[in-house]
């Protein structure tokens, strides 16, 4: 049925279109780029800004479209697959209708344009997410999760893909702001305290973990909160919320019912040269060595899965203590789109340690899939 709405929705020439977009070359954009770019947003810079995302953008969401279309195990029949397909195509035509940019009213009306796309696209990962468990439960027995490779490595390529998306619309949005905050170049902070980013973190995290058990164990902060440096502070926030709430979790359910008091969840901030590492560390009794390589794959999760085919995703916001499965990669991928990485090290017994790697320098491209 979903298969057929599509064909009927997008015509013959589209989906040629979206071929041949499909096959132009991506630009990769540095964080350092964004920043002595958006540090001046006059009308000039903006438009050449809408300009670039004019062309960029349907490039990228083409080649998503493609790949959706092409998965394996069927993936791609998934009516939640099919829904995220038929999202990209929309944005994908949207894109490709506007007329070109010629003054700073088209820009404007493009600026709208892109941040209905992106509103658009808001509950892709949890859609994506579903059509996985659609996928998982109909699986054949005998295939091994963790063969399925090639599923994993097109979830890494479409979510590294989508956070870039991200992040050109969202920065392009945020330049349009008049009086932005001191340091602040749309959704980049050039002067951000990891120390604080850090504390608001773990503290969002500490109250989810609060309502769903009654009590927390502490976090304990190391570092300079005078030291800054440039990042975007949402990234951040995101990675470190995930490893927190997972520390808390497991440090948590081993301690509840002992008399022991549990230890705390420490966070060290260390200033590199050329890396800010971020480790948590916690005495939730680790991970299984042969458990490890499965966390930075999504179709895994120690806990129950949120979701179900009854799930209206657009009404519960509700972050819960453990979701899907996907917190670990996608905090990793957004390690990555600014030249960093995501290490989790594990003393079965004892606790867990992760590293949270952000490269200092801010000229490393966008990796793009």
């Amino acid at each position: 049925m979903a298969a057929k709405k599509a064909c009927e929705s997008f015509s013959k020439s589209l989906i040629e279109d979206v071929h041949k977009w499909g096959c132009m070359k991506q630009t990769g954009v540095s964080l350092r780029y964004m920043m002595e770019f958006g540090s001046k947003p006059t009308d000039r810079n903006l438009l050449i800004s809408g300009q670039f995302l004019h062309k960029e953008l349907p490039i990228r969401i083409a080649r998503r479209a493609i790949e959706l279309d092409t998965l394996p195990y069927g993936l791609s029949e998934k009516r939640a697959i099919l829904k995220v397909r038929d999202w990209y195509l929309d944005s994908f035509r949207d894109l490709r209708s506007f007329p070109e940019i010629k003054d700073i009213n088209d820009e404007k009306e493009f600026t709208q344009m892109i941040k209905a796309i992106k509103v658009r696209h808001n509950n892709v990962v949890p859609t994506m997410a579903l059509g996985v468990q659609q996928l998982k439960k109909g699986i054949d027995p005998k295939i091994v999760y963790e063969d399925l490779d090639e599923i994993h490595q097109f979830l890494d390529r479409f979510y590294l893909s989508r956070i870039g998306i991200r992040m050109l619309i969202g920065q392009h949005v945020e330049l349009h702001k008049p009086n932005p905050a001191p340091h602040v170049v749309g959704y980049i902070h050039t002067k951000m305290s990891p120390v604080e980013v850090a504390k608001n973190a773990s503290e969002a995290a500490r109250a989810i973990c609060l309502r769903e058990y009654g009590s927390a164990p502490d976090i304990n902060i190391y570092g300079d909160p005078s030291f800054t440096f440039p990042y975007v502070p949402t990234h951040l926030q995101l990675m470190v919320f995930e490893l927190v709430k997972n520390s808390l979790r497991a440090v948590q359910e081993r301690f509840m019912y002992s008399d022991k008091v549990a230890p705390p969840v420490r966070i060290i901030v260390a200033e590199g040269i050329e890396d800010v590492t971020i480790k948590i560390s916690d005495e939730g009794g680790g991970i299984k060595r042969s458990g490890l390589p499965k966390i930075f794959t999504y179709l895994y999760s120690t806990a129950k899965n949120p979701l179900d085919e009854h799930t209206d995703l657009g009404t519960d916001d509700r972050i819960t203590m453990a979701g899907y499965g996907y917190g670990i990669p996608i905090s990793r991928l957004y390690a990555k789109y600014f030249g960093g990485d995501l290490q989790v090290i594990s003393m079965e017994g004892y606790g867990t340690d992760a590293y949270l790697h952000l490269s200092r320098l801010g000229d490393s491209q966008e990796p793009l899939p």
